[in-house]
């Protein structure tokens, strides 16, 4: 009796399980295999060239709840989702480096300092990489406060954390430029972070035209490159609708709404400084939770990636960029992740499948009650036939 129930009862839930083994960790497979880093072909002779290229994942906004703000089944769904997006894209793409551009927690510009150490080891576990990986973090507003509510133990606490300077950082990677810009630092009011920041790109500009004039020693490891700049903020642009087509762009109306500087982009007057100090070949950066790419066209030349949030939160369908890299040229692709109404959809038909089928089990049980009730009516009529027969 107790099997016969069970033997029902998984029946019934079969569809159910499926679609929970299928959303929750084979779907990220699945969709995640199709994403590749970007081939670069030589120029001249029309190959594609494997050697001497680095392969780096680029994220932002992960926005790891807190205890303020965070409902607990909001969290496990969503952390859940980054989770196996990440390990799966580290596992199938194998990056040399990841760059997380700010916002990676939702609440650090309120959090006390045992708050932070939680949510510095949840942001451990569910982005960790191997040891051959390098990883790289960029601060964001909401990881210690827009630039007049920044609060200068939090951005000492984050930068002691990610091992990052407070204003201005420098790396290089396999021979590339790399410069990690705190956007809450480029509000150019004469205050000690911006002052700070303003003095560190401006050394950078005079070891750069070192570097290019080969006049002076510059202190690099590498030759010159044009740098990549990395910060959390978008530079200047009055909207989205300047952003080149794609399919996973922010929604018309929001497009158009005008973007506030300092706010949702730097100032007109923070990007011309940035971009003409330190002639970047491209610019990647977070902040608007939409993605976003355009060409600044002579005499800048560079491109500008806003990247998507990592978080079914912020964004219903999440993706991250890929970038291959040389000191001489670059080329990006973009990787969506599973669609959040994707997953609901797919539960939605998996529940419709299991009512259908304990619709169909309950008549089929009823019917052969029926069977077996009619049966047993027969039985002493065709029991008393053939008595009479014999």
């Amino acid at each position: 009796m107790l099997y016969s129930k069970l033997s029902i009862f998984g029946k019934i839930l079969c569809p159910l399980f499926l679609a929970l083994l299928f959303n929750e960790y084979l779907i990220y497979h699945l969709i995640i295999s199709r994403c590749s880093f970007p081939n670069i072909v030589h120029r001249t002779r029309g190959k594609t060239l494997d050697h001497g290229y680095s392969r780096i994942m680029i994220l932002a906004d992960t926005h790891l709840l807190g205890r303020i703000k965070g409902h607990w089944l909001d969290k496990l769904k969503r952390e859940w989702q980054m989770r196996r997006s990440f390990q799966t894209a580290v596992s199938w793409l194998n990056p040399e480096a990841v760059f997380f551009l700010g916002d990676i927690f939702d609440e650090g510009q309120w959090a006390t300092d045992d708050d932070f150490k939680v949510y510095s080891m949840r942001f451990e576990e569910l982005f960790a990489v191997p040891e051959n990986v390098e990883r790289f973090v960029v601060v964001g507003n909401h990881d210690v406060g827009f630039h007049y509510a920044l609060i200068p133990p939090f951005l000492e606490r984050f930068s002691r954390t990610f091992n990052r300077d407070e204003a201005v950082d420098h790396v290089e990677f396999k021979g590339n430029h790399f410069i990690l810009i705190n956007s809450m630092a480029m509000e150019r009011d004469g205050c000690r972070l911006c002052h700070s920041a303003e003095e560190a790109i401006k050394k950078l500009k005079k070891r750069f035209d070192c570097a290019l004039n080969r006049s002076c020693e510059s202190g690099f490891k590498s030759n010159y490159s044009r740098p990549v700049v990395m910060q959390h903020f978008p530079l200047y642009r009055e909207n989205d609708e300047i952003c080149e087509p794609s399919e996973d762009l922010a929604p018309d109306d929001i497009r158009k709404e005008k973007f506030r500087e300092k706010w949702e982009c730097l100032s007109k007057e923070s990007t011309d400084f940035l971009v003409e100090s330190l002639h970047p070949r491209a610019v990647f950066g977070g902040h608007s939770h939409f993605s976003c790419s355009r060409f600044w066209e002579a005499p800048y030349n560079l491109y500008e990636y806003t990247i998507a949030s990592f978080s079914w939160r912020n964004n219903r369908w999440p993706s991250f960029l890929l970038l291959t890299i040389s000191p001489e040229e670059m080329a990006v692709s973009k990787c969506m992740i599973p669609h959040e109404h994707t997953t609901y959809t797919i539960y939605l038909l998996a529940a419709l499948c299991s009512i259908g089928i304990s619709i169909y089990l309950y008549f089929s049980k009823k019917r052969n009650q029926e069977r077996k009730l009619i049966s047993d009516r027969c039985s002493p009529r065709r029991e008393s036939l053939l008595s009479k027969v014999d």
